[in-house]
């Protein structure tokens, strides 16, 4: 089974990311995971969420440009090198990273890094073969960041 992530070109402008939060909402989408960058005038909104075939749907329905893009999510050690040691083994095979992002599980333990590669069957295989363990989409949806720590 294959985990998307919902890549959304955008204006960099206010409200933009408001506007597509109330999609969302309205549609009752849970947003597990969001990366937003800009570069001057535009930028791209990445989101990890619990249903993306209906976030993409919906947003579309409302005339919003959004992809959905096949990600590998990767349980990594929240440690330095943690990162180091899953990108070195993708370098090794000379297999570029298009987009990623990452974030912590539980600190000083585990963490999540979502890649967005472009053959990314090959690279999971790799991943997994080299001792990594890529969460399935139900694992990336149901993820619960900071679960463990009491604020």
């Amino acid at each position: 089974m294959k985990a998307y992530q919902l890549t959304i070109p955008v204006e960099n402008k206010p409200c933009v990311l408001a506007e597509i939060t109330s999609i969302l909402s309205r549609k009752k989408i849970n947003i597990r995971s969001a990366a937003i960058t800009s570069f001057g005038n535009s930028g791209f909104i990445n989101l990890i969420v619990n249903n993306p075939k209906q976030g993409h749907k919906a947003l579309a329905k409302e005339g919003i440009l959004a992809e959905l893009k096949e990600v590998i999510a990767v349980l990594i050690e929240d440690r330095p090198g943690g990162l180091d040691k899953l990108l070195q083994v993708l370098c090794t095979e000379n297999i570029n990273i298009e987009n990623g992002y990452g974030f912590v599980i539980e600190s000083r333990k585990n963490a999540v890094f979502v890649l967005e590669i472009k053959d990314p069957e090959p690279a999971k295989d790799l991943i997994e073969a080299s001792g990594f363990k890529t969460l399935t989409p139900q694992e990336l949806s149901e993820i619960e960041p900071f679960h463990y720590v009491g604020y």
